[in-house]
C-alpha cells in the first residue's frame, strides 16, 4: 500500500446505484460498529496511542472520530428527509479530533455509542423507500448531494477507518 491515508482507496461515488447495491451499502454500516471493536480488541493505551501514519491521527482519535462523523451523517439524512433541500452544516473534523475526549476517551465509549447509533441509522435507513434516496441536501463546500451519494460516502468511510486500524496493526505486528 502506497498511500497510508487511502488503505482502500479514495471514495469514488457511483453516479447511480441499484437498490440491491444500496442494501449492501446498508449492510456494511450495519456491520461497521462490530468491525471497529475487532479492529481495537487487545489494544493497550499505548498502542491506542499511536498514529495509524506518521502525521496522521491515532488509533484512539480514529476511534472516536467515527461516532463524531456518523452522527453529523445521521442529522443530515435526518434534515434531508424532513426539510426541502436542507444546507447542512459541516464540521471541523481535525479540530474535534484534537479536543481532549477525542485524544483521552476511552475507546469503549465511543465503540458502544457508535454500536448505538449505528442501529437506530440502520433501521432508518431500511425504513426509506428508493426514492427516497434521491432526496437532496445542500453540502456548503461539495455543493448538492444526495442521499445515495451518502450512504456509498459512509459505507466506504466505515470501511476507510477500520483499515487504518487493521493495517497499522498489521504493520507493527500487533
Amino acid at each position: 500500500m502506497s498511500d497510508l491515508r487511502y488503505p482502500i482507496g479514495k471514495f469514488s461515488p457511483k453516479p447511480s446505484i441499484t437498490d440491491e447495491e444500496r442494501q449492501d451499502l446498508i449492510q456494511q454500516i450495519e456491520e461497521a460498529p462490530a468491525k471497529l471493536r475487532e479492529a481495537v480488541k487487545g489494544l493497550d493505551d499505548r498502542q491506542l496511542d499511536t498514529p495509524y501514519r506518521e502525521g496522521g491521527w491515532t488509533v484512539r482519535q480514529v476511534v472516536h472520530h467515527l461516532p463524531d462523523s456518523h452522527l453529523n451523517s445521521y442529522i443530515r439524512f435526518k434534515w434531508t428527509m424532513t426539510e426541502d433541500k436542507p444546507t447542512i452544516k459541516t464540521y471541523e473534523e481535525h479540530l474535534w479530533a484534537e479536543l481532549v475526549d477525542a485524544k483521552s476517551a476511552p475507546a469503549e465509549v465511543s465503540l458502544i455509542l457508535l454500536e448505538a447509533l449505528h442501529k437506530r441509522w440502520v433501521l432508518f435507513l431500511r425504513s426509506l423507500s428508493p426514492s427516497d434516496f434521491a432526496r437532496t441536501f445542500m453540502h456548503p463546500e461539495n455543493g448538492t448531494m444526495n442521499l445515495d451519494r451518502l450512504v456509498q460516502l459512509y459505507a466506504w468511510h466505515g470501511r476507510h477507518h477500520v483499515a487504518h486500524i487493521t493495517s497499522v496493526r498489521q504493520r507493527m505486528g500487533w
